[in-house]
């Protein structure tokens, strides 16, 4: 029973150690650490994503040929125009397809048209975007 009882308190002191540990972790938007953290948007309004397909008779059939991001917020405080962006295509399963596309966004245009090359728009499921800066 004594060991029972001091088994129990150890454990308890353990847990309650590593709880301390772990609840001074602390994670910003601009730091690598365990934990989250809500991260700022660049604008409140939703960006517009869509993509353009284009026959091709070298590479039979639809290839997504342009992802377009429309309803850039330029004008506002905060707003993305000059922020770095990077997109990918990828399938249902999450899985790259093509090279990933990056660059800057415009300060004074509020839709980038981004170009892309041998994939098959039959295989596009999800379009990803990343703005930062």
């Amino acid at each position: 029973m004594k060991r029972a009882v001091i088994a129990i308190a150890l454990a308890a002191i353990i847990g309650t150690g590593i709880y301390g540990l772990a609840a001074s972790l602390t994670v910003t938007s601009d730091t690598l650490g365990a934990g989250s953290a809500t991260v700022a948007a660049c604008q409140t309004t939703p960006i517009n994503v869509s993509y353009a397909s284009t026959y091709s008779a070298s590479q039979p059939g639809y290839q997504a040929t342009t992802v377009t991001l429309n309803g850039i917020d330029i004008t506002s405080t905060p707003n993305c125009g000059g922020k770095a962006y990077k997109v990918v295509l990828t399938d249902s399963s999450n899985n790259v397809l093509g090279a990933e596309a990056t660059g800057t966004l415009s300060t004074t245009v509020t839709t980038k048209a981004i170009a892309f090359t041998g994939v098959s728009a039959a295989s596009v499921a999800n379009v990803h975007v990343t703005i930062t800066g």
